[in-house]
């Protein structure tokens, strides 16, 4: 029977606690300073209840209690923040779960450069180097351009341009591209940090050349164009080619910006996917400076990519901001190793994870969902109804959300519709957590990621067990 007891006699001290095996071998693994705050901070709460009525038996059963509360704690802090994860979300490049999955390359190149590296170091000469030539020529060769440069994402590729050319003048921009990206982060808003004033040309459907030509004038330093990968106008609209935009731009002396955002280096219609603009067909077509993500249809790291005609490239070199959005050795090694499986574009959609899940072939997902839904069924059975059906997976979630690719899913759905979110969330809990989205009554799993079915799998009798 519990009783009532005052928290001076019922609770161990910390030399009692630091006694017992378990935390014993706590303070092996996580420090002793860390444990012994740990105890503090469980005695506390348990000092807490005490004075509020709460009852434990003895000294023992608050020991007890103030020892699994600080492992607990302890567990928490020594789990990695960032874990593994399988997404079933059938959102490929999804900005919330870390968009581009990065190859094994990218990985080795990482690894390799979290020790001292020529980040900076020139081996031929010994001296100074810069950090951007280790991609330079890489980026030049696949893209066509002069030059180049890379900081952290495609916003702060647009913020220096933008700061680099038109701090304090006009920088002209049709209406009916002044998106928003992720986060409520807005072009305009770009725009003004950046310095520039944005110059509204046309109507949010139908801008012409004429609306750009008459709004040129002494204060205007470029002409910028916004492609709209995340939305799509549809009827009544009307857009200017980019070559009369860069025919129009040279004619005046300004310079013609075109932000692509995602930015893919490869014509997707061959893989059978949505055309999307390449940096490649961007120069071809006029423009002075371009700029891309790295972390989206690239496929490596998050990084943003500025390339174009050198002379306005030294400009943006120089921008004292370049160095405040510049990237670290690690971002740089593994953008230089996604770089290079372009360079063998027979093998990039099998090297090259986000092409190779954005590209797997219908049937070959139907079959994977045919084998994980028989897993499930055998495990899940009792409780959940299990069964296969068609669905459309997107590209991305910032990144041609509009775009669909035919896929399946397993379909699980509870008697009576009721703890559907307990069922979600029971999957968020797995050692590897599994993130599918809940439609139609039912929690849906995307197999076109699923690349590690074995792994999947193999955690299921942990689910059926809790």
């Amino acid at each position: 029977m519990q009783v009532k007891a005052s928290p001076a006699t019922i609770l161990p001290s910390v030399d009692a606690l630091l006694r017992r095996p378990e935390i014993a071998s706590a303070v092996l693994e996580y420090g002793r300073s860390l444990v012994v705050q740990e105890l503090r901070d469980a005695l506390d709460r348990l000092r807490a209840t005490l004075g509020e009525g709460a009852a434990v038996a003895d000294r023992d059963a608050a020991a007890v209690v103030v020892e699994r509360q600080a492992l607990v704690r302890l567990q928490d802090w020594a789990a990695p923040p960032l874990r593994k994860i399988f997404n079933l979300s059938g959102t490929v490049l999804h900005t919330n779960l870390g968009r581009a999955p990065l190859p094994p390359e990218a990985i080795a190149a990482m690894a390799a450069a979290s020790d001292a590296c020529n980040l900076e170091y020139d081996l031929q000469t010994g001296g100074r180097g810069e950090r951007d030539d280790h991609v330079i020529g890489l980026i030049c060769r696949l893209t066509g351009a002069e030059d180049a440069v890379v900081v952290n994402n495609n916003a702060a590729a647009v913020l220096l341009a933008l700061n680099s050319l038109a701090n304090r003048r006009d920088v002209l921009v049709s209406r009916g591209e002044l998106v928003e990206i992720g986060g409520a982060f807005r072009i305009p808003d770009v725009m003004a940090r950046a310095g520039a004033r944005r110059r509204e040309v046309g109507t949010t459907n139908r801008t012409h050349l004429s609306d750009f030509a008459g709004a040129i004038g002494p204060r205007t330093a470029a002409i910028m164009k916004v492609h709209a990968s995340n939305y799509a106008i549809s009827g009544f609209t009307a857009e200017v080619p980019e070559p009369e935009l860069a025919a129009l731009a040279r004619e005046r002396g300004i310079p013609f910006l075109n932000d692509l955002g995602s930015g893919s280096l490869v014509d997707l219609e061959r893989y059978g996917l949505p055309h999307e603009p390449t940096p490649m067909e961007a120069l071809r077509a006029g423009a002075d400076l371009v700029t891309f993500s790295g972390d989206k249809l690239l496929g490596g790291p998050q990084a943003g990519l500025v390339v174009g005609k050198a002379a306005l490239i030294a400009k943006l070199r120089k921008n004292p901001l370049k160095r405040a959005l510049r990237v670290d050795k690690l971002i740089m090694a593994a953008l230089a190793a996604v770089l290079r499986l372009y360079l063998d574009p027979a093998r990039l959609a099998a090297r090259l994870p986000s092409l190779r899940r954005l590209t797997r072939p219908e049937a070959e997902i139907r079959a994977a969902a045919e084998r994980v839904a028989a897993a499930l069924s055998a495990r899940c059975a009792a409780r959940v109804a299990v069964s296969i059906v068609s669905c459309a997976s997107q590209i991305g979630s910032g990144s041609r959300p509009v775009d669909l690719l035919p896929s399946a899913a397993v379909a699980l759905r509870v008697p009576g519709g009721r703890a559907l979110a307990g069922l979600a969330k029971a999957f968020r809990q797995l050692p590897i957590p599994v993130i599918g989205r809940l439609h139609d009554g039912a929690l849906l799993f995307d197999l076109r990621c699923l690349e590690d079915e074995a792994g999947f799998i193999s955690q299921l009798d942990r689910l059926a067990r809790d």
